[in-house]
């Protein structure tokens, strides 16, 4: 196993935001988290990762939870992107990707190799390369997010969390950054709101709303006209695409 979330429950003063969630992901496969807004996916992301701590229940990672694992530990696992990741100093690109190296290095170790490598890598597979030593504040949105996914890569993880990572971006560059994240050998938890991009590249999808799972499985089971009707409030036909054989949903005027 890889990831578990076991009876997640997380609130708000008396407001419950995430409650009673469970489910684990496979290592290697890549998870879609899907909802309307305000249905707990942002939240259930931040307590997957360790940065929000549950009212009960608990995540674990191979069968510990994340709460007995040293910060440090995790930051090494786990990387995430947040949806409104910012980065305010006028670093260079590169800085920002070395960023991602910072979980492997210890108070006097120095820049190997390794290090270089693995930046270098980051910064090819987000195309991101050209614009390696451009000025952080002289980015596009679409092109500071891209160097986001570039840092999380270069911290080398096993889990990869991100939050509606293809904001900002333009189409090129949503598809390419789901292919991406689909062909790499990390478990990935991805939460999105094209639902067809959904469909197309994630293994396992689950649907939240008001907090709840209310639906799970693969993108053939999950993708039901029933389902868009009444979890996101639009009429649509969902049929095998002839491309790529997972759902396509067209929506209905």
């Amino acid at each position: 196993m890889s990831i578990t979330a076991d009876n997640l429950v997380w609130k708000v003063g008396a407001k419950t935001i995430v409650d009673g969630i469970s489910f684990t992901v496979e290592p290697g496969k890549m998870l879609g988290l899907l909802g309307p807004n305000g249905s707990g996916k942002t939240s259930l992301l931040r307590l997957l990762s360790g940065l929000k701590k549950p009212h009960s229940g608990q995540v674990l990672l191979d069968g510990k939870d994340i709460r007995t694992i040293r910060r440090k530990s995790l930051a090494q696992r786990i990387a995430f992107i947040e949806q409104h990741a910012t980065t305010n100093v006028n670093l260079k690109v590169i800085d920002v990707v070395k960023l991602g190296r910072f979980p492997h290095k210890s108070m006097f170790s120095g820049w190997t190799r390794e290090d270089d490598a693995a930046v270098s890598e980051a910064l090819e597979r987000t195309e991101m390369t050209a614009k390696r030593n451009d000025a952080w504040q002289s980015l596009s949105g679409g092109e500071k997010q891209r160097a986001h996914l570039a840092r999380a890569l270069a911290q080398s993880p096993k889990e990869l969390i991100l939050d509606e990572p293809t904001n900002h971006l333009d189409v090129h560059h949503q598809i390419s950054l789901l292919r991406l994240v689909s062909q790499l050998p990390v478990t990935s938890i991805i939460a999105l709101h094209d639902l067809n991009h959904a469909a197309m590249y994630c293994d396992h999808l689950i649907v939240l709303q008001t907090g709840k799972i209310v639906a799970s499985g693969t993108p053939e089971e999950v993708m039901t006209q029933d389902l868009l009707r009444d979890v996101f409030s639009v009429e649509a036909v969902v049929e095998a695409s002839r491309f790529h054989a997972k759902p396509h949903i067209q929506f209905l005027r």
